[in-house]
């Protein structure tokens, strides 16, 4: 099932390996929503507001595993497109051994500070108890997330789109159900939403790295393949280090964001919550065809085709406008009913709160989508400076302006509206530096009908 993405028609190889990412990262999605959904329809208003204000924290963890997914991929991508499998097996390893270092480190911060960031942002009284708990369940599922990471990063690596997808499609399916009974059967309220993605995510993480092993045997090397190396490893973090700390200050910007919100008071607090897993779902979305992206020129830049790098470029701008179209449509018409999804007693401030944020950030789908396609290609290509400058000026341009605006007479609107011109200034600098990257002066390499098997089509 692996797939080389250095021949065949540059447009068709690359939609054929993104859409299944699209899929996977809409069931990975599932998990978030599936709690958010089941805390405020089931329990209350008061569990999703928790839910939602611990997601925040969450997703300072997440950065990390999503950074050694993007190291690990992009470098294992690029032995690949080499064909050599002996680096690339190396590659494989000394990911896994640095990212269970890293994901110990993070365990013992996590359950031993997460108290400490919950009051650091400002979280209400009545959701700090059930906040606590959920963050303290989430900590000890950290390996379960982090070694899934890796392991759909290495699937990704080797041209694989679909096995992830139909592990996420299984097991998000499960833990929708597994919510449901633990909070209505079993009464276990917050507890039981976190418990449930604990147990759902470590069968995902324990059948992915057990397909990653037989996949990786079946690819033969030669000769001895060490199992770590510095220089490999050195490789990685130049990608990584760059991925996390892009993550990790998009986190903390979303912190200080939500420590503002939460100033507005529980059902402001629960709208959001409840309007931002919908606009995640979308982000990340987009970031996941990004890092498809990144795969894809990680394997054409190892097999020295620069020129291929542009078509797919083009590719992935069609592929991510032709699915915001109908995202901005539903969210901005149709915002309502989908936040009533989350809430069974909705207060009015709630959903207007919502039914306001989505209706600001959803015509700038396509705004934002071409910036993370440009990104993809940059990460992809190791170009890493360029690319941290872009993310950092949406993420302080966003912080900066919630908090000015929060002020004057826009109040909690005045939040959301710092989103969208966060994306338009920082895309207008991806774009830019995509367009004066390597392949500048590369001419376009068209593969021919003849020169492609009918598989690789």
């Amino acid at each position: 099932m692996n797939q080389d993405l250095t021949v065949g028609r540059p447009e068709n190889v690359l939609w054929k390996f993104c859409l299944p990412l699209f899929g996977s990262i809409i069931f990975q999605q599932l998990y978030n929503i599936a709690d958010s959904l089941v805390a405020g329809k089931f329990i209350g208003e008061n569990a999703l507001a928790a839910v939602g204000n611990s997601y925040e924290i969450t997703l300072i963890f997440i950065a990390f595993a999503f950074g050694c997914n993007i190291g690990c991929s992009v470098i294992v991508s690029q032995f690949f497109g080499a064909r050599d499998f002996n680096g690339m097996k190396t590659a494989v390893y000394t990911s896994m051994i640095s990212s269970a270092v890293l994901c110990f480190l993070l365990m013992v911060f996590g359950i031993l500070g997460c108290r400490q960031l919950l009051n650091l942002i400002n979280t209400p009284a009545e959701i700090l108890s059930d906040s606590q708990l959920y963050l303290d369940i989430y900590m000890w599922g950290l390996p379960f997330m982090f070694f899934y990471n890796i392991a759909t990063g290495i699937f990704s690596a080797l041209g694989d789109s679909r096995t992830p997808f139909l592990f996420l499609a299984a097991s998000s399916s499960v833990n929708i159900a597994v919510d449901i009974f633990f909070v209505t059967t079993l009464h276990m309220g917050v507890a039981g939403v976190a418990w449930a993605t604990f147990l759902c995510q470590g069968i995902s993480c324990i059948l992915a790295v057990a397909v990653v092993q037989r996949r990786l045997k079946s690819i033969k090397a030669t000769g001895h393949v060490p199992l770590f190396s510095l220089p490999i490893l050195k490789k990685v973090a130049s990608i990584a280090i760059p991925s996390i700390l892009q993550q990790s200050f998009i986190s903390a910007g979303n912190i200080i964001i939500q420590s503002v919100i939460n100033g507005f008071g529980a059902s402001v607090i629960a709208g959001y919550a409840a309007a931002v897993k919908l606009n995640n779902l979308v982000i990340t979305s987009f970031t996941t065809l990004g890092n498809g992206i990144s795969n894809y020129t990680a394997q054409n830049i190892g097999a020295d085709k620069p020129g291929r790098v542009k078509e797919g470029f083009r590719a992935g701008i069609k592929l991510v406008w032709l699915l915001s179209l109908p995202l901005c449509l539903l969210y901005f018409l149709g915002g309502r009913w989908l936040l009533y999804l989350f809430m069974d007693s909705p207060t009015g401030t709630a959903v207007q709160t919502g039914i306001t944020f989505l209706r600001i950030l959803a015509p700038f789908y396509f705004v934002v989508s071409a910036k993370l396609v440009a990104d993809g290609t940059l990460r992809g290509a190791g170009i890493m400076n360029r690319f941290m400058v872009s993310t950092f000026t949406d993420l302080i341009l966003r912080v900066v302006l919630a908090i000015f605006l929060s002020k004057t007479a826009l109040k909690a609107t005045g939040i959301w509206c710092a989103w969208p011109i966060g994306w338009s200034i920082a895309t207008a600098l991806s774009v830019f530096f995509y367009h004066n990257g390597p392949w500048k002066n590369a001419e376009i390499c068209r593969v021919q009908n003849s020169s492609a098997s009918p598989a690789e089509e």
